[in-house]
């Protein structure tokens, strides 16, 4: 007997079964907080890909690899390794934080659900990152491009930084400072809800910028010396003051 499926039905099962393959580790208590000791677990498994619900600190560990690791559900420090890149990781619901590490790539990673702290890293691109729900912080990096990343639901740091683009990103929920970088565009920005800093910067337009929720800093900037207060708030509405 022949059985017909729809492409609906087919993609599902395929999801399924994919999804079936990864290993679900509740947290890393289940091996003493040994990541050394999950290690050779998996190596025992095949090394499948895993994921782990919980909490993953792996502050000062002498890591450069997360191996196949798709999901961690809480928070994941990764300070103070020697870690590069990130590879599997898809998602983090909690906070990221990579500071003071030698990371240059996220590899496949899509989405953070709270912080992702990158200040004082190797970083140059975000890659395929499309959502920060908290915080991102950028300063002192080598950040040359966001990726595809759209939106940040806090406050986006990118103070002293070579970028001169903000690609496809559309709101910051929070401030945004630009102060002291690279940056000629602000692209497809559209809101910012706190305040937005672009004090001496090479910045030459406010684009499709719609709405600022703080004050707009134009220091030092040739905007400053083409735009009155009066024209720039005709151009964007500013809830608080503008510094020229």
């Amino acid at each position: 007997m022949k059985i017909i499926i729809t492409e609906n039905q087919y993609n599902r099962i395929l999801k399924e079964e994919k999804e079936q393959k990864v290993l679900r580790i509740p947290s890393l208590k289940f091996f003493k907080d040994d990541w050394f000791e999950l290690q050779k677990f998996l190596e025992r498994k095949g090394n499948p890909p895993y994921s782990i619900g919980g909490n993953l600190d792996l502050r000062e560990t002498q890591i450069e690899s997360l191996g196949n690791l798709q999901s961690v559900g809480g928070n994941l420090y990764l300070v103070e390794t020697p870690i590069k890149f990130l590879e599997n990781l898809i998602s983090v619901g909690g906070n990221l934080f990579l500071q003071f590490t030698s990371i240059e790539s996220l590899g496949n990673l899509t989405s953070v659900g709270g912080d992702l702290g990158l200040h004082d890293t190797s970083i140059e691109s975000l890659g395929n990152l499309q959502s920060v729900g908290g915080d991102l912080d950028l300063r002192y990096t080598l950040i040359e491009s966001l990726g595809n990343l759209t939106s940040v639901g806090g406050d986006l740091d990118l103070y002293d930084t070579p970028l001169a683009s903000l690609g496809n990103l559309t709101s910051v929920g929070g401030y945004l400072d630009l102060r002291f970088s690279q940056i000629k565009s602000l692209g497809n920005l559209q809101t910012v809800g706190g305040y937005l800093d672009l004090s001496h910067t090479p910045i030459e337009s406010l684009g499709n910028l719609l709405s600022v929720g703080g004050f707009l800093s134009l220091l030092g900037t040739q905007l400053s010396k083409m735009y009155t207060e009066e024209q720039i708030r005709q151009m964007v509405n500013v809830d608080g003051e503008i510094y020229l």
